[in-house]
């Protein structure tokens, strides 16, 4: 149920049209919280459909004009209840843990490499996140909004600095050195 809501959010912050949405997904919500274009198209439907959101009537000729969407109250009022509500944190499901678990029974081919190219991701995002952070939140930027966005960026940080740190540490603890080991 958390796409609409993420969707919600990204409208009350600005309205947009669909194709703005999905690049808005593809630079910021997406980073912890992933949709395909078609999803973000179809939920859009859902939510004007279910008068959350409506499209805004055309500024000129409706040929080859981009749809722009905002939330109405009704919305708004969805997307309050939704943050307000209780909800129990999710237990951890990770392929790469499960593999590795595995791996201690059918052998570990394949694995170094796997664990390596981990790395080497995280180790990337860690890197974006970093530049985001330094680049959306100067020293000073500390209004209620603005700490709250920082607190999403920097659970990001923290959980790419843990898996850094594991993946490091699970490679050195096997012999399998990282092939480059700063973090």
């Amino acid at each position: 149920m958390s796409l609409p809501h993420a969707i919600l959010t990204a409208l009350l912050e600005k309205p947009s049209s669909g194709l703005e949405l999905t690049r808005r997904f593809d630079r910021s919500i997406g980073y912890f919280w992933s949709a395909t274009h078609q999803q973000i198209y179809r939920e859009l439907g859902k939510l004007e459909r279910d008068g959350l959101i409506r499209a805004l009537p055309a500024q000129g000729p409706a040929r080859g004009q981009k749809k722009q969407y905002e939330v109405l109250p009704r919305g708004r009022s969805e997307l309050a209840r939704w943050t307000a509500a209780p909800q129990d944190p999710r237990p951890l499901r990770d392929p790469l843990l499960l593999r590795l678990r595995s791996a201690a029974v059918v052998g570990t081919d394949g694995v170094a490499e796997d664990l390596h190219r981990h790395l080497a991701l995280h180790r990337e995002n860690l890197a974006n996140y970093r530049e985001i952070e330094e680049r959306d939140f100067p020293p000073g930027k500390d209004a209620t909004p603005d700490r709250l966005r920082h607190a999403v960026l920097r659970a990001g940080i923290d959980l790419e600095t843990f898996w850094v740190g594991w993946l490091e540490d699970t490679l050195r603890r096997l012999g399998l050195p990282g092939q480059d080991d700063t973090p």
